[in-house]
């Protein structure tokens, strides 16, 4: 069952230019992450266009990538699917 949105794992890493990049880390599935709706706490936050780089399944298996800010309304935020980033490991 995921966990939801927390605030507190949602950080500022970079600002120009009306653009935000955001980082946040979770033990929610990237699938979870990526509900609309998910992250509506952040809304007052969260423009169109602003990236957010995740680590999801944190306690679990891991999972890096990319999340776009799809729309961001008053009353629902909703980013793309995420965008994998290190999805294998070969020795």
């Amino acid at each position: 069952m995921a966990e939801g949105f927390k605030a507190r794992n949602l950080s500022v890493l970079a600002y120009a230019n009306g653009f935000t990049l955001w980082h946040y880390i979770t033990p929610d599935f990237a699938v979870d992450v990526d509900t609309t709706g998910y992250f509506n706490d952040a809304r007052d936050m969260l423009r169109v266009g602003d990236f957010i780089i995740a680590n999801t399944n944190r306690d679990g298996g891991m999972s890096g990538g990319l999340f776009i800010v799809a729309s961001s309304a008053p009353n629902l935020v909703d980013v793309r699917d995420m965008t994998a980033v290190g999805t294998s490991n070969t020795d």
